[in-house]
């Protein structure tokens, strides 16, 4: 069975800079440079979570949310624990 961990993304689209916030509630809490015009802040969110987290982007996918500020996001290839260790590890560096 290949390994899937599920994500709850909070995005502030429009930042000053893209980077790993911290915590948003039960969220992870990522902030976005692009504005949320014609898909540009959902791909930016992509390109960061495949960098963070060591994957190819086409292993990061939006399941749901694509058009709100709180996303569930899908990366295949990882499991939880890993993919909690890799964006806790991108927070302290931000």
């Amino acid at each position: 069975m290949a390994k899937l961990a599920r994500l709850v993304i909070w995005v502030q689209p429009r930042a000053s800079r893209t980077e790993v916030a911290g915590m948003h509630g039960d969220a992870v809490k990522i902030r976005l440079a692009a504005p949320p015009v014609d898909g540009a802040a959902n791909e930016e969110l992509i390109r960061l979570l495949a960098d963070k987290l060591g994957v190819p982007r086409s292993a990061v996918s939006i399941a749901a949310g694509r058009s709100g500020r709180r996303k569930t996001v899908e990366v295949e290839g990882i499991d939880r624990a890993t993919l909690e260790a890799r964006l806790l590890k991108a927070v302290r560096r931000s």
